[in-house]
């Protein structure tokens, strides 16, 4: 099949299945930002399939063969668009060649002479955030794809016109094995994602093809508290930037100190004071991915004052950590950790606030991560004062384990089981008193309870 980046000129036409995705709607915008005609199709209309539309790109609603004609010279889709789906049978009976989304970016950031890449089982979307702002302190007018929103773009993507790209590049189904990182981040590494890699050592396999995607005077930037990602990169022939919070990564923190949800402290990398960082969003954790975008950002030769300021400026990103806002002196939070790697990590974070009771009301995401990861789950779900739970959120899959998050109930003390997020937020509304914190936590739709109960207050 031809390269995809064949199609990268003014003139082509493309056609994108499920285009009001966050990273496919991004995808569209940058395409038809270098002068390639873009149509889509996607189930539902959407906010992002409205600002497509603004933006003179055609979308449909609804997948049908008719959307296909013979002027598209390429068709990219989501990895939920299977091969039955009528648009991709029609391309293929056409003979119009189909790529994954990952395929696309991947041929993108090939064309940028810095393509900083940020992967980790954890804390993707918040340091690909943070290396933007950095970025963008900089001056240095990139090219953005994050997960998520950002409230600096309002958007979770920006076409710039500078040299540099930066990418949230995700592991599963190897998808950032598409990608040609400069620079390439491993935050942490942990097993997930098990219903497609068999194992830790299987997931660690995929981290190390990506670490060695760089070229030979690229960065491998990784994290030296984390011995999994040491492990991976044992030996690897490539310049390695290490961070983290020990004094014997290339890149870490001194001086560090905590007021309420803000921390203060200083960069050092190898041996003298790069910059002094203040941060605006709680949590070691977040220290961490500070420390990761500026060892990032060192290798792509930033001063020291974008740090500063980039930093100085981040208050987060949607859905990480994010204030909902207020009810009847209760703060409404909600986060998007969906793995006890990632609740440990905002649980300790929230220990340190000043709360009563800390309430979360949870949303396991998929089966095959709920049954591989139970202990792991409970170990941490019994943390909080008061335990709610929603069902799993099936995403991509079916339950043929016959899992449910009842199962919780019989492991974890006092903790409570809801069928519906109706019975949920009803039980939310009357257990929290002034002074609690409720969090929202899961990947799915679960942010909605926070939503609903702040709306039913309005």
């Amino acid at each position: 099949m031809i390269e995809f980046g064949n199609f990268l000129s003014p003139g082509r036409k493309g056609h994108l299945v499920g285009i009001g995705g966050v990273s496919m709607s991004s995808l569209a915008d940058v395409l038809n930002g270098m002068g390639i005609t873009i149509t889509g199709s996607d189930t539902n209309e959407s906010h992002n399939v409205g600002v497509l539309r603004e933006k003179g790109i055609k979308v449909c609603i609804g997948h049908d063969a008719a959307n296909i004609t013979d002027d598209i010279d390429f068709l990219v889709r989501t990895a939920a668009v299977h091969d039955e789906n009528p648009e991709i049978v029609e391309a293929h009976r056409r003979g119009i060649p189909v790529y994954e989304r990952t395929q696309a970016w991947g041929a993108i950031s090939k064309d940028y002479d810095n393509a900083l890449c940020i992967s980790g089982t954890h804390g993707k979307t918040t340091t690909t955030s943070m290396c933007t702002h950095i970025l963008m302190a900089a001056d240095r007018d990139p090219t953005v794809m994050i997960g998520g929103t950002l409230p600096l773009l309002n958007a979770g993507h920006r076409v710039g016109k500078g040299n540099t790209i930066v990418m949230e590049s995700c592991e599963y189904y190897n998808s950032f094995l598409s990608f040609h990182p400069t620079v390439a981040v491993i935050l942490n590494i942990e097993a997930d994602h098990l219903d497609f890699f068999k194992d830790l050592a299987d997931v660690e396999h995929s981290f190390r093809e990506f670490a060695e995607r760089t070229p030979e005077d690229g960065y491998v930037v990784a994290c030296a508290d984390d011995a999994n990602t040491m492990q991976t990169l044992e030996g690897i022939k490539r310049r390695v930037m290490t961070f983290g919070l020990s004094e014997k990564a290339d890149v870490h923190a001194e001086n560090l100190s905590f007021v309420g949800a803000s921390s203060h402290f200083d960069v050092v990398y190898r041996g003298k004071v790069f910059s002094e960082v203040t941060l605006h969003v709680p949590g070691i954790h977040n220290v961490k991915n500070a420390l990761a975008a500026t060892a990032a950002c060192i290798c792509l030769g930033i001063k020291p004052s974008a740090v500063k300021y980039g930093l100085a400026s981040f208050t987060g990103a949607c859905r990480r950590f994010e204030f909902k806002g207020k009810l009847d002196g209760v703060d409404v939070y909600d986060d998007y950790a969906h793995h006890p790697g990632e609740l440990k990590a905002m649980l300790d974070m929230v220990e340190m606030l000043d709360y009563n009771r800390v309430i979360v009301a949870f949303q396991p995401h998929t089966y095959t991560r709920t049954a591989a990861l139970f202990d792991d789950f409970v170990a941490q779900l019994k943390r909080p004062d008061k335990l709610l739970l929603a069902e799993i959120f099936a995403a991509r899959e079916k339950n043929t384990i016959g899992i449910s998050s009842r199962d919780f109930v019989e492991e974890i003390p006092d903790a409570e089981y809801y069928a519906t997020f109706g019975e949920l937020e009803e039980a939310l509304r009357k257990l929290a008193a002034p002074g609690d914190i409720i969090i929202t936590v899961g990947a799915g739709d679960v942010y909605r309870v926070g939503e609903n109960l702040l709306k039913d207050k309005e």
